[in-house]
């Protein structure tokens, strides 16, 4: 399956795999609402329950790393947010680059404020 974008630019995790679910791992051709869900938890591995949860955006729940993972690998969808941090990083890849190794204490300044003005914490 080819890699499309989310359709939407700012969705939260649980709303983008609510989306995945219903429009691309098991799309209203599979049958009932029933059916489903059952084949988007068999394609995906979860449980029929966190499958539900999922599928009707239960606030009580949020969605693990890996389980976001498998609702990008499996939909074919990328998790837009996950998209903007990459960039992000590759842009301070770049910069840091094109800086070289001059002054370490000048690049490592120069990142802070980049970092600081995208809003990005510092990730190990």
């Amino acid at each position: 399956m080819s890699e499309k974008s989310s359709e939407k630019s700012e969705m939260s995790t649980i709303a983008f795999c609510q989306h995945a679910l219903r429009r691309e791992i098991a799309p209203p051709s599979v049958g009932s609402v029933q059916t489903r869900i059952a084949t988007a938890a068999r394609s995906l591995g979860w449980s029929y329950t966190r499958t539900r949860d999922a599928w009707y955006a239960d606030p009580r729940i949020s969605i693990r790393p890996e389980e976001l993972f498998r609702v990008e690998a499996v939909s074919g969808l990328i998790y837009q947010a996950r998209q903007e941090v990459r960039k992000n990083d590759d842009a301070i890849a770049r910069a840091t680059a094109l800086l070289g190794g001059e002054d370490a204490h000048l690049v490592r300044s120069i990142v802070a404020a980049v970092r600081s003005a995208l809003g990005i914490r510092n990730r190990a």
